[in-house]
């Protein structure tokens, strides 16, 4: 079966590798004809493990191509899968202007029966006004199904997550288009993935509901966290209390300084717009959103609670990506902590494995220090601390990184460390909820 992937960021590419290696003919298209040509060579423009293995293995099979001709690979191919953007507007809502765009294009070009599968997450709705873009701007008069499939990939493990998800969600109505994505999707049929077929707004919904209830678990357990600091209790203890109780899990029970990344802080704020805009609000959401947002700062209170005036401190952070194994920095807790240390006078030095240069595209202050390992970030600093909890911090030598620092200040926003072996050590120590 040949397939065409429309977009190649995070989601597309690994479909697209994903579907190739399930033996399909899988042709991924993107616009920037310089991003597909560095693309042709086997190479990612971000960091996800496994990825450039998976897909050079399938660009030697022949099974996976890339092209920036839109029409060449949709007039080849039966199936189509949009995977472009949906960033937040200013007022939270999704923006759908690629999808729009693609919806479009793909008007001018289809010139025979074509399935149009959307992998995207977009709001519930959507899927019916793509097919309406189609219909009422194609060329030719020939029919189109839409199906809604959307991605519950994790970054960090995204390859992983689509070879062996833990559900498969297929929203459509056309029974012949549902037998034809249940074919593609194959493999995991016959490795006994569940299989949830239902219609396009349900499965619509099912993505934006699983995101918005991880978040609410992260910002539960934080405040959680903060409320252990004020009573003497220990939130890791805590969470795993509540986590083995089978309706709750323990997963997404770890306290921190506030989710990020390209999914959830998107998809709360989608999710409040367009319940506000059905007057169905999500008081619930809007509280998440709200903790999530001032969680940010309690690195900056703790900072101030041990340095006092910050004016002159020099901070050494480690970790700027929003969670380990990604190169991905949006919506990172680091986006707002460093801006508000500079903002109050202090010298801020940095070390990401992967993130940095994301980070300097996101962040375009000379007043940063970037460092080439942790150790460097950690000299002459007046305090350390940890945004991102990548394995290499949690084995850092910390008898040197205390040699090396100006005062031994460490502020672990990821409870990495165990508070009695860093004071140990000679260490003033701050985690989270402990």
């Amino acid at each position: 079966m040949h397939i065409a992937v429309i977009g190649t960021g995070y989601v597309g590419l690994v479909a697209g590798a994903g579907l190739a290696d399930f033996g399909m003919k899988v042709t991924c298209v993107d616009k920037d004809v310089e991003k597909i040509e560095f693309l042709k060579k086997g190479l990612v423009p971000f960091y996800e493990p496994g990825l450039e293995e998976l897909i050079r293995k399938n660009l030697k099979a022949g099974r996976l191509r890339f092209t920036h001709k839109l029409e060449e690979a949709v007039k080849s191919s039966l199936v189509i899968f949009i995977c472009v953007g949906t960033p937040p507007n200013s007022d939270g809502s999704a923006d759908l202007s690629q999808i729009k765009e693609v919806a479009l294009a793909l008007a001018e070009t289809i010139d025979e029966y074509k399935v149009i599968v959307t992998k995207s997450t977009v709001p519930v709705g959507t899927n019916r006004w793509i097919k309406s873009l189609i219909d009422t701007h194609k060329k030719a008069k020939v029919e189109v199904d839409l199906i809604s499939n959307p991605e519950f990939l994790r970054e960090g493990s995204a390859v992983e997550d689509f070879m062996h998800p833990d559900r498969v969600i297929i929203g459509g109505e056309s029974s012949y288009a549902l037998a034809i994505i249940k074919d593609i999707y194959r493999p995991l049929y016959l490795a006994e993935t569940p299989f949830i077929i239902t219609n396009l707004e349900t499965a619509e919904l099912i993505k934006y509901a699983s995101n918005a209830f991880l978040a609410l678990k992260i910002s539960f357990i934080n405040e959680v966290a903060n409320f252990c600091e004020k009573v003497g209790a220990d939130v890791t203890v805590v969470a795993k209390g509540i986590g083995l109780d089978p309706r709750i899990g323990s997963k997404f029970l770890n306290p921190g300084p506030g989710f990020g990344g390209s999914c959830l802080p998107k998809d709360v704020k989608a999710l409040v717009h367009q319940g506000q805009k059905l007057d169905s609000p999500f008081k619930i959401l809007e509280a998440v959103w709200e903790v999530n947002e001032k969680q940010k700062l309690k690195a900056i209170e703790k900072l101030e609670t041990l340095l006092g005036d910050l004016k002159d401190k020099t901070i050494g952070i480690l970790g700027l990506s929003f969670k380990p194994n990604t190169s991905d920095v949006r919506e990172s807790p680091a986006l707002v902590i460093v801006p508000k240390l500079l903002e109050k006078g202090a010298k801020v030095k940095v070390y990401d494995p992967v993130a940095m240069e994301e980070f300097k595209r996101s962040i375009e202050n000379k007043e940063i220090i970037y460092s080439s390992n942790p150790l460097e970030c950690a000299t002459s600093a007046e305090a350390l601390l940890i945004l991102t909890e990548w394995n290499e911090f949690r084995f850092l030598d910390l008898n040197q990184i205390k040699g090396i620092m100006k005062k031994p200040i460490i502020v672990d926003m990821r409870n990495i460390y165990e508070p009695a072996t860093v004071k140990n050590l000679g260490f003033l120590y701050s985690g989270i909820g402990r």
